[in-house]
């Protein structure tokens, strides 16, 4: 190495280190939701970024079995970057490709809920708090059917297919559904596209928690009461299993479903270090699903941070 060439890479070096300490001390913040203006919160489609898309596509598509599926549409993965809210940047693979959830849509119940509670069509008892909290972060099946039930099917879809939202919308493949009580009996509501009980797609998933984390679902205020809803979760695979390891002290708000073969799973990764912030989710239709949602944490986070470091160094 010339004594030039030498000179330029301790340039870019410095430079580099310089971003991310910058980056660090702007976006420091400890507490969610993200205080920034409302002019930096941008429709998810707009965040999509070409350099973060191929790093994810080259990263996952590398597993031969994970390509497999991909390629029939039986893995489906997004991810958002957050480390900078005010460049959030989004990636997905098959995001628009609507799957049976399992319980991952009972944030479609949450979400109703709130709105309801905010608007007075629902009183917000000590007994529906704790159904809600139970609902989300033990996935109480119990819980959450008396929550439907205490909405019904045209509220939750009317919320879904709110233009302020527009989680389930069929110009882009669907999204997110509950028209099923979470046990037997009582009547059905189905999706129109796909004839689907719960269902989610990466994109709308992305989307809620990336509003959700910017806080506006609903408001700022109820959106920090979701948030805490959906901390702390009490079930400790999938997502949260590799996480526990590589990132004990990230605060995880999270979301997940199993039911037979479909596997799924949703975080909101808030880490002290804002490096690591970013949502991921994931939905999956093959028996090894579990494992692969654990596995997968490992090359996104890989993917992230390279890509950071492309960003510092260019």
């Amino acid at each position: 190495m010339t004594g030039r060439t030498q000179f330029q890479f301790k340039a870019r070096l410095v430079v580099m280190l310089g971003v991310i300490f910058c980056c660090g001390l702007a976006y420091s913040q400890k507490d969610l939701p993200i205080n920034i203006d409302d002019s930096k919160v941008k429709p998810l489609p707009s965040l999509v970024n070409s350099d973060l898309q191929k790093s994810l596509e080259k990263e996952l598509m590398s597993n031969p079995n994970w390509k497999s599926l991909m390629n029939n549409n039986k893995m489906a993965v997004g991810i958002v970057d957050l480390s900078n809210p005010e460049n959030a940047k989004y990636a997905s693979i098959n995001g628009d490709y609507m799957m049976y959830a399992a319980s991952l849509p009972k944030i479609a119940v949450l979400l109703s809920s709130m709105d309801a509670i905010e608007k007075g069509e629902l009183k917000e008892t000590p007994e529906i708090k704790k159904d809600m909290r139970s609902m989300i972060s033990k996935s109480n099946n119990e819980a959450t059917t008396r929550m439907i039930d205490r909405l019904g099917y045209d509220k939750i879809q009317s919320v879904m297919t709110d233009p302020k939202y527009m989680f389930y919308d069929e110009s882009r493949g669907g999204g997110l559904w509950v028209g099923k009580r979470y046990g037997s009996g009582g009547d059905t509501n189905r999706e129109p596209l796909k004839n689907l009980s719960h269902a989610a797609t990466v994109n709308q998933v992305c989307r809620y928690y990336y509003l959700l984390a910017n806080g506006k679902l609903v408001n700022k205020g109820r959106s920090k009461q979701m948030l805490d809803i959906m901390g702390d979760p009490e079930l400790h695979h999938k997502f949260v299993n590799t996480l526990d390891n590589i990132a004990p002290d990230a605060r995880l708000y999270r979301k997940s479903g199993s039911w037979r073969t479909f596997h799924s799973d949703s975080i909101l990764v808030w880490g002290n270090n804002p490096n690591r912030r970013y949502i991921l989710v994931a939905l999956i239709d093959d028996a090894g699903g579990e494992q692969i949602i654990r596995d997968l944490v490992r090359p996104v986070e890989k993917v992230l941070k390279a890509e950071r470091i492309h960003f510092a160094v260019n």
